[in-house]
């Protein structure tokens, strides 16, 4: 299939539930997901159903009627709300003769458009594989089926063949991306093992797509007194396919690491959850998270559970979180954070509204259990003294004519480095 060029294309959709918002929710997104593909939407088209037809999707009296809009409208591809099963593709073809693609590949398109780094080119082409695969494993048997043939091998014909030999060679290129993309994970848990060492606190960035959460680091980077290399941000779909991670410094020299993850979206396809799973596991390993959230879409708290939903199913339990609700600038009213999110504050990345009290929250969360400890430090052991002012809230500061005496609150790891000096 080729997205590159502008195709003109008709969104299909079946609402199962026509008294709740969350279908044209999801065709909104979806239009949007296909503009991000450069693809022109000529209009939506939506069933209503029961349930969707495990044959055909639609009924086969509304397939026909979008044949005939196919051939008025000059559609080149339909694109459908829900992921198709091999049967469905083949049978929706021979009644409208046109290209279908779904909501699951039209995610792993823009993964594939935005993927930079080599270990977001390899997870892109793993899940696109693992989309793949079914489908041909479906169509060969639905070919068999309309031959009547079984799967015997004298049987078989020409197309057969080579659907064997690409599911071979698909299975093939899978364990070889696999291999390259576990030299790479390694490399990663390295790092986090390094980090863990250190007892560096790490913080992790998430939420739904969009929600600006590269504009958050970036917002706390300005108020860090460490060295700052800001991250890329834009007002677009899955800008971030790469961990990102940066040292944040505080005015108290606490320091911790923030790590930009991918965002998450409605219905985001289990191939890409699996093949980013090296990645999303910054995530579980994280001591804090701060869900980012676009306060100024209506649907936020829906956004909010289809991420909490990604991150159960990643494996994460069990660590603190903070909910910033971003985007507060574009509120013509004081926004009210609902009551349910404990730990909650509204910020705006864009404007730096309030990023101090994300600090001081983060601060709060991460450091508990620091301690305040006395020490006393000799005039000729200036470099301890430093290391102090860089690594430690310094409380109290007094000295005498050979010594300083220094109240401090202190992380476990300046607390074991400092021990010779307690009071």
């Amino acid at each position: 299939m080729n997205l590159e060029k502008k195709n003109r294309i008709l969104i299909v959709g079946v609402n199962t539930n026509p008294t709740s918002p969350v279908y044209h929710e999801e065709i909104a997104e979806l239009v949007n997901l296909c503009e991000a593909c450069d693809l022109e939407v000529i209009d939506t088209i939506t069933q209503n159903l029961e349930q969707i037809n495990p044959q055909t999707y639609l009924g086969k009296g509304k397939l026909d009627e979008i044949a005939e809009l196919i051939r008025e409208l000059q559609i080149d591809v339909l694109v459908f709300n829900d992921e198709l099963k091999p049967l469905m593709i083949a049978k929706i073809q021979a009644i409208v003769n046109c290209e279908l693609y779904d909501r699951t590949y039209i995610i792993l398109e823009i993964f594939r458009r935005r993927a930079k780094t080599k270990e977001a080119l390899l997870q892109v082409e793993i899940a696109t594989l693992r989309y793949r695969l079914p489908q041909l494993i479906g169509l060969r048997s639905y070919m068999a089926r309309q031959r009547g043939t079984g799967s015997l091998s004298h049987g078989r014909g020409i197309g057969e063949t080579k659907l064997e030999l690409d599911k071979r060679m698909i299975y093939k290129r899978i364990a070889t991306a696999k291999k390259e993309l576990n030299a790479l994970t390694s490399l990663r848990k390295q790092q986090r093992q390094k980090r863990q060492k250190q007892q560096m606190k790490i913080v992790a960035l998430v939420g739904y797509t969009n929600s600006g959460k590269s504009s958050t680091l970036n917002a706390l980077l300005k108020q860090s007194v460490a060295i700052k290399k800001e991250v890329t941000e834009k007002d677009m779909l899955f800008t971030t396919l790469e961990t990102a991670t940066r040292l944040i410094k505080t005015k108290h020299n606490l320091q911790f690491l923030v790590t930009d993850t991918v965002g998450f979206i409605s219905k985001l396809p289990h191939q890409l959850i699996e093949a980013f799973k090296s990645t999303l596991e910054e995530i579980t390993e994280a001591d804090l998270i701060v869900h980012v959230v676009d306060g100024s879409n209506p649907q936020f708290e829906k956004q909010i559970e289809v991420t909490n939903t990604v991150l159960s199913e990643i494996g994460v339990s069990n660590i603190p979180m903070i909910y910033a609700f971003n985007k507060s600038d574009l509120h013509s009213d004081y926004f009210y954070v609902p009551f349910k999110y404990e730990k909650a504050l509204r910020i705006s990345a864009i404007k730096n509204t309030n990023i101090d009290c994300l600090i001081a929250l983060i601060e709060e969360q991460l450091f508990k259990t620091n301690l305040i400890v006395d020490y006393k430090i000799p005039f000729n052991e200036g470099q301890m003294m430093n290391y102090l002012h860089e690594n430690a809230i310094i409380l109290e500061t007094k000295q005498n004519e050979n010594d300083y005496f220094i109240k401090a609150k202190v992380s476990p790891l300046v607390l074991e480095k400092m021990k010779p000096y307690e009071k």
